[in-house]
């Protein structure tokens, strides 16, 4: 068996998409701990257990567990070996529902599981994929099904899906199958190749050997370059790691001392002419001289902008000053023209009473005048 895992916080996507398979007569579900499997009662009910962990964001643990093409898997021995998973990963009191689809050339089933247990707690995601193969190679055993090899065990690692997809479309291996090819037919081409020899076969086949190699001549590990590529041992498979080679190979740490670190001394050792390191001083010359006048370009341009804004900065003070005074000399004319407004107000007040007064002893006057004329 295999399992792929996925951890986040995207319980509704997950379920949506198996509940459609389901709905499309593509899957069914086999097991679940919720009351009823409609999405908006798993929902609420997941929500609810949520409350516990407001802040965690990835709650969501998603596994599918593949069996080989062959493999004869009832529903019911799907449900054991998922418990049996659940419970061995610590999900033994968590909310859980399995779909198994029948979409694919082999058999396999969809696990979701919300990592908020009822009482609160959470199930670690650390090395949970070393924890997982663990369990998937004991339920191999326990219930006599075809056993996968680890990839602890194995010892190729297998090639990516775009290193397939290369070698379909150039007929080549990759560099990483050329690569375990030539070492392996490089370690069978003698018994106990000495650490040199080992060496130099990998070189005439184009391989150049890494090594990774402390001050007191321990080498920790060991890396090959090939076309271009550099890998590390363990990345091409456990049969390529420094632990593995140093056994099969005719190693001893304080004689061939002086043989690996002549190779990384060579490793290290660029491969360079004289016109080479001339071209390179004239481009660094270059670099220089053009980091140079671009700085004395800054250089003008701040000075430039520095005048600039002391002059702005002294024309404003001037404009400040200006507008003082005349804000000054604005509010004196309106204290001026209140003075002489109030005056107008109180001399106008004054002719109304006066004028009718005046009249009326004229008119008085008058009549009298006309009377003692007439008399």
């Amino acid at each position: 068996m295999t399992g792929s895992q996925v951890k986040g916080r995207s319980f509704r996507g997950a379920l949506r998409y198996n509940q459609e398979k389901v709905a499309a007569g593509k899957a069914e579900v086999l097991d679940n701990s919720f009351v009823n499997v409609t999405e908006r009662n798993i929902m609420k009910e997941v929500a609810m257990v949520r409350m516990q962990r407001p802040d965690l964001k990835k709650y969501f643990y998603h596994t599918s567990i593949n069996f080989p093409k062959d493999e004869n898997v009832s529903n019911e021995l799907m449900i054991k070996i998922g418990r049996d998973y659940l419970d061995a990963n610590g999900f033994n009191q968590h909310q859980y529902i399995m779909f198994r689809h029948h979409d694919a050339s082999h058999p396999h089933f969809h696990i979701l599981v919300n990592r908020i247990g009822y009482d609160g707690s959470v199930v670690t995601d650390s090395n949970d994929y070393q924890r997982s193969e663990k369990v998937l190679r004991h339920l191999e055993k326990k219930y006599n099904l075809t056993q996968v090899v680890g990839s602890r065990e194995s010892k190729e690692r297998g090639m990516s899906n775009n290193e397939i997809l290369m070698m379909k479309r150039t007929n080549d291996p990759s560099a990483k199958v050329a690569m375990q090819i030539i070492i392996g037919e490089v370690l069978k081409s003698k018994d106990q190749l000495s650490t040199n020899e080992f060496i130099s076969k990998l070189e005439q086949r184009g391989v150049k050997v890494l090594f990774n190699q402390a001050s007191t001549g321990y080498v920790s590990g060991i890396s090959y370059s090939y076309q271009g590529m550099v890998m590390q041992g363990s990345k091409l498979g456990n049969a390529f790691k420094w632990s593995t080679i140093k056994n099969i190979i005719n190693y001893e740490q304080e004689r061939d001392r002086e043989r690996i670190t002549k190779q990384m001394l060579d490793q290290n050792t660029p491969s360079i002419n004289f016109e080479q390191v001339t071209n390179m001083l004239k481009q660094i010359e270059q670099t220089h001289w053009e980091v140079m006048n671009d700085m004395e370009s800054f250089r003008t341009k701040h000075r430039t902008l520095s005048f600039s804004f002391t002059d702005h900065h002294s024309q404003l003070k001037l404009s400040e000053q200006h507008l003082q005074r005349l804000t000054e000399k604005l509010s004196e004319q309106l204290t001026e023209q209140s003075t002489r407004f109030s005056k107008y107000q109180k001399s106008s007040r004054l002719k109304r009473y006066l004028t009718p007064t005046v009249v009326g002893i004229i008119s008085a006057l008058v009549t009298n005048l006309i009377c003692w004329i007439v008399s």
